[in-house]
């Protein structure tokens, strides 16, 4: 069998992480895996794990696009603007979903939340932006992020 190119294996590698950020996005993290990449990219579990041997490992290479798209949502023009463009954004699925899944890894066994770069990053831009006030801005905001997704699923029950 010829080896495959630089090029295609590339091209394998960024179909298989445009699906698994889509279904970490709609899906949920914990129901993402091999068999739902499979299906959706036509790649075999065995051709996935071959360049993800880890399901931690998707998170490590989408952590830059997922602290992109929660940064994209928010204003850093003062804390004020950041509270309201956070509650604002909390309306959307594909901030919500980020939300969760920083939670989903608080609870998880498998994951350390030091491995979640995403609220790190965002945690780095608003310190750069707003200080240390804005740093406490994010913590507040997150615990109100999380009684806002309690909410919300205790609501679709």
């Amino acid at each position: 069998m010829p080896k495959r190119s630089k090029a295609d294996t590339k091209q394998t590698i960024e179909q298989i992480l445009a699906a698994a950020l889509q279904q970490i996005l709609s899906m949920g993290y914990d129901a993402m895996s091999y068999s739902t990449l499979s299906q959706t990219t036509g790649i075999s579990r065995t051709g996935i794990s071959h360049h993800f041997p880890y399901k931690a490992d998707f998170l490590n290479q989408l952590e830059p696009k997922l602290a992109a798209l929660l940064i994209e949502q928010l204003d850093f023009s003062g804390i004020e603007p950041l509270q309201r463009s956070w509650h604002s954004a909390l309306e959307t699925e594909q901030f919500c979903a980020i939300i969760k899944l920083f939670f989903a890894i608080c609870g998880s066994n498998e994951l350390n939340t030091t491995q979640y770069k995403t609220l790190t990053l965002l945690k780095e831009k608003v310190a750069g932006e707003l200080g240390s006030q804005g740093e406490l801005a994010v913590d507040t905001l997150l615990g109100q992020s999380a009684m806002f997704l309690f909410k919300q699923n205790r609501t679709r029950v």
